[in-house]
Formats: structure tokens, C-alpha cells, sequence
């Protein structure tokens, strides 16, 4: 059983999530309460596994709260305010839920944390519905990114490639291109290896989206990207078990 702890300045809120933990026969409620310093004694004790936690609260913000907890439970953010998303991720917290939450999305949160909590105990699915699952996952996943002005957000099917450039990376997608301060290394972190996979220290690949590769170069629409040397046995590992 995983124990959980609900930390949200909004009755309302709190309310809301105790329904949804009380459907599923994995989680156990330990408390909710809209006292993050009360919150914060119980997660140092030990008492939870699992927090849902608000991000805009008085006297302690969701991330001050992750901060000082310092892993010591996993951690579901809630909040209405996706610009902190991006940060969340940062310090490693299992999801990311925007208000108002809706009982699918709070379920697909709460099986990655099974899956990261009781990884054994997480229900085995036929083969065939998990690729379709994957798949559906892909289409509806993305990330944020920080640019000059915003925290936008990045489907992750619409990623064509990441070019990463001195000080900045770039992403291109099937619409356009984003600036953002972020590094390759974290980006690389950040993208599921499934669909995604570094080539050269200055690329990252979505491998959906390549058309063609002729020896040591990968063609994206009109890009000529080059496979480094330290990524070519990788890389073509990945191609050839992609192979018919």
C-alpha cells in the first residue's frame, strides 16, 4: 500500500483528491491537510510515500517544500500554474497535474508512481495494449521549455530534432523553432530514450522522424544531420532493431 499525504491550501482541492485516492485500492490516505510546516514534520518522520502537493501555498511554497524534504517521499505536484512545471521536473518530482484535475489524468499520474514505488506489484498488461498505450502516451506527452519571454509548451510528437549551439539549444519542430537556455544533457535526460536518441554532441533525434540515413548522415526532411563517433554504435543498434 502506498501511503499518501494531500497538501493544498483549497479545501476544495483537497476534497477532490481524497475522492480520487479513495478509488484506488493501492493508495492509502495518511492525511490531507492545508498546512504545508505540519506536512513537512510528517514527510521528515517518514509517515508517506507519496505527496500531492500544491505549488502556491502561504508560509511554504510546493517548491520550498520539495527543497527542505529533499526526496524523502515522491511527489505529484497539483497546481494551476504551469510555468512551474519546468522547475518541478528539475527536482525530480513523478508528475506534473494542472487544476482543475481530471480523474484520468490523476490516474495515469498515480500508476507511474506505483511504477516507481512498487514496481513489482505494478499490473502486468498484454503486449499489444501496452504498444498502444505507448503510443497514446506519446501523442498526448510533452514537455516545457523556458524561452526569452514564456514557459512554452512541446508536444512531443511535433519534435522533429535539438540542435544544440554554444550557450542555447534549439528545438525544431513540425511547426517551428524554440530557443531555450536548457542543455543538451538535461534535455537528453528529459526525453524518453524510446523515441528519442542522441547522434552528436550537438543533436538529439526523434527517430519517427527520420526519412533516410546514408552512412554516417541522418536526413530529417531537409537537415543533413551527422552521427558523431561516440553515439554511431548506439545509434545503429537502435536502427537495426527497428529493421524488418
Amino acid at each position: 500500500m502506498i501511503r499518501c499525504l494531500v497538501v493544498d491550501d483549497e479545501p476544495l482541492a483537497l476534497n477532490i483528491l481524497e475522492d480520487y485516492i479513495s478509488k484506488m485500492p493501492f493508495l492509502s490516505l495518511v492525511k490531507s491537510t492545508t498546512n504545508p510546516i505540519e506536512a513537512l514534520t510528517m514527510v521528515q518522520a517518514g509517515a508517506a510515500d507519496l505527496i500531492f502537493l500544491d505549488v502556491q501555498m502561504p508560509e511554504l511554497t510546493g517548491i520550498q517544500f520539495l527543497k527542505i524534504a529533499n526526496g524523502k517521499a515522491k511527489v505529484i505536484l497539483t497546481t494551476a500554474y504551469p510555468e512551474y512545471a519546468l522547475e518541478g521536473y528539475e527536482l525530480d518530482v513523478v508528475d506534473y497535474l494542472l487544476k482543475p484535475i481530471a480523474f484520468d489524468r490523476f490516474y495515469k499520474a498515480v500508476q507511474k508512481a506505483q511504477g516507481i514505488l512498487q514496481p513489482s506489484l505494478a499490473a502486468p498488461q498484454p503486449v499489444a495494449h501496452v504498444q498502444v498505450q505507448q503510443q497514446q502516451d506519446f501523442l498526448n506527452d510533452f514537455i516545457f521549455v523556458k524561452t526569452e519571454h514564456k514557459i512554452q509548451k512541446v508536444y512531443l510528437h511535433n519534435i522533429l530534432f535539438i540542435e544544440g549551439l554554444k550557450d542555447y539549444i534549439s528545438i525544431f519542430t513540425t511547426t517551428e523553432r524554440i530557443i531555450t537556455l536548457q542543455n543538451m544533457k538535461k534535455m537528453e535526460d528529459t526525453l524518453p530514450g524510446k523515441y528519442f536518441i542522441r547522434v552528436h554532441r550537438s543533436y538529439i533525434v526523434s527517430i519517427d522522424k527520420i526519412d533516410s540515413i546514408e552512412r554516417s548522415r541522418i536526413f530529417i526532411g531537409d537537415k543533413i544531420i551527422p552521427v558523431g563517433d561516440t553515439y554511431r554504435d548506439e545509434f545503429f543498434k537502435i536502427v537495426d532493431g527497428k529493421n524488418v
